[in-house]
């Protein structure tokens, strides 16, 4: 990371980068554009969108199956894209990098293909309070397919993992802890090092969700040492459709497919099939190449920026964005963890989430209000929904001046 003297060095580095983005240049209802849903999708910059347009006009054909220079050209590129990720993550091995349609594949190939098989009467699942629905639903199918049980670790009322409860139920029963590394709902950055420690003192393995960590700080799975990590590209300024099980090796190897179909085979008959070897073996079909491609080009242009000085410019977003919205009456910011992503999840006195959203759009301003596919979290604190404004890199304080000042013209309305 570049030392920075002052937040403004900072901030006129960033500045630039806006430009990448063709989206965020029209207006909305006659007014200037202020994306503020980054957590639910990332816009792409024009790197990635030339990257698809490439692929599409140069290269396109069906990987592995075919001798003629588009399908090596296709091939090529779609190898390259998994090596990429690999050194994105700094995995090991590209036999441990499988692509997926996104976080919530991912989910569920590691909940049929490792856990169901695994898992019997007595044995239990550990999750946290803080997960996405795609963190829970595919845990219950499978604890109700094989009569595992779902457990289900405590947070506190800053939206924070009470970790002494996390390891007090951990025991001989748990078979898998899966558990966000960052919180959709509320931005919490949860202690995944201390929880993968937790775990494997026990010999349990651990599935991190990583779909809202990806786009905002580093990862290294040879140091954080997780057994399975998943990520959409779609989060990650890149395609939607396309996203990434990093799973360890020797896990990988012991699981079965998950699903049946070209490319994921050897060979067949009717007497019975042999398999492909890692990682084609958990690729069934025609993949999304050029959602790959997109996904490496995507990964090219962060690491180009840096992810350091994001992490850095986003945390100054985030504590500029959590004084601004408080310094509004009625405002009151729910999840106000110590260590958070830069995501703000907020009610307004008397305004409905959902109203307070379409009177945004009405000033360009596009935030995300309901449950965030996290029910159970808006449960824990009584609410029916709140609204939430996720931060990019290409955002700025101006931007979120303009929320404050929207936020607060809407609750005049309902006074």
């Amino acid at each position: 990371m570049t030392p920075h003297n002052d937040r403004s060095a900072l901030a006129k580095k960033f500045a630039q980068y806006k430009a990448d983005f063709p989206i965020l240049s029209q207006t909305i209802h006659g007014k200037p554009l202020v994306y503020l849903d980054n957590g639910a999708s990332a816009q792409r910059p024009m790197a990635v969108i030339d990257a698809e347009q490439r692929y599409a006009t140069s290269m396109h054909a069906n990987v592995h199956r075919g001798v003629h220079t588009l399908s090596q050209r296709a091939t090529d590129a779609y190898e390259g894209a998994r090596e990429r990720v690999r050194s994105f993550l700094n995995a090991k091995s590209s036999n441990e990098i499988i692509f997926t349609r996104g976080t919530t594949e991912a989910i569920n190939l590691v909940a049929q293909s490792y856990a169901r098989p695994r898992l019997g009467p007595n044995d239990e699942i550990l999750i946290t309070w803080l997960e996405h629905h795609a963190n829970i639903v595919p845990w219950q199918m499978v604890a109700a397919a094989t009569g595992a049980k779902l457990v289900v670790a405590p947070i506190n009322q800053a939206g924070e993992l009470d970790l002494a409860a996390f390891k007090s139920l951990l025991s001989t029963r748990t078979r898998l802890v899966a558990t966000s590394h960052v919180s959709n709902a509320l931005g919490t950055v949860l202690p995944v090092r201390e929880i993968v420690a937790a775990a494997h003192a026990q010999g349990v393995p651990v599935l991190l969700d990583g779909a809202q960590a990806v786009p905002h700080f580093a990862l290294d799975m040879q140091e954080l040492d997780c057994d399975f990590y998943v990520f959409s590209g779609h989060k990650l300024y890149g395609p939607t459709g396309i996203g990434v099980l990093y799973g360890r090796e020797a896990l990988l190897e012991e699981m079965p497919p998950w699903q049946g179909g070209g490319d994921m085979i050897l060979s067949v008959s009717f007497q019975g099939t042999t398999y492909n070897t890692l990682p084609y073996k958990f690729e069934a079909g025609t993949p999304n190449m050029s959602g790959a491609v997109g996904l490496a080009a995507a990964i090219d242009y962060v690491d180009r920026i840096g992810l350091a000085d994001i992490a850095e410019f986003e945390q100054d977003l985030l504590v500029h964005a959590t004084h601004a919205l408080t310094a509004v009456a009625g405002v009151r910011i729910i999840g106000t963890a110590a260590d958070k992503a830069s995501l703000v999840s907020f009610v307004v006195d008397g305004v409905h989430p959902h109203d307070l959203g379409t009177i945004l759009d009405q000033d360009g301003i596009a935030i995300r209000t309901g449950h965030h596919c996290a029910m159970p979290v808006m449960d824990f604190f009584g609410l029916p929904a709140t609204a939430r404004a996720s931060f990019a890199f290409y955002n700025t304080k101006a931007e979120i001046d303009q929320l404050a000042t929207a936020v607060a013209s809407a609750r005049a309305l309902f006074i």
